[in-house]
């Protein structure tokens, strides 16, 4: 799924898919990015980007991602940072987590068959800490 993840960045977005792919990789290596509850936010840091740009997989059939529930992820959100990644890094994987720790808004995500949708959702959701 990695690939994958690399594939679409390079093709939308113009980045390096091996660059995108050792970066997710080099990541996970230093521990699962697996949550739980199916989810999973693989995450990396990438030489050159200008801004932080994110992904939404959701797979068809459920990957072993040793997570600490030992659940299979079905959902991912992939979050690529500059390499000079600072505070600002930490509170996107942060906000993301809260998100997807909202058992029904995991479900409609999960669930959800249109991209346009999807969007909706991630966008009008709003932080707690900001709210």
């Amino acid at each position: 799924v990695f690939e994958e993840a690399g594939l679409l960045f390079e093709s939308l977005h113009g980045l390096s898919r091996a660059l995108v792919t050792d970066s997710l990789f080099s990541r996970e290596r230093l521990g699962s990015t697996g949550l739980g509850h199916g989810v999973a936010i693989p995450h990396g840091r990438i030489k050159g980007l200008k801004a932080p740009m994110a992904a939404v997989f959701q797979m068809e059939t459920a990957i072993g991602f040793d997570a600490p529930d030992d659940q299979a992820v079905r959902l991912l959100i992939f979050l690529l940072v500059p390499e000079a990644a600072t505070q600002k890094h930490l509170e996107i994987l942060s906000e993301i987590a809260e998100l997807l720790s909202d058992a029904d808004l995991r479900e409609k995500m999960s669930n959800c068959t249109d991209a346009a949708q999807l969007h909706d959702m991630i966008s009008q959701w709003q932080s707690a800490q900001l709210a």
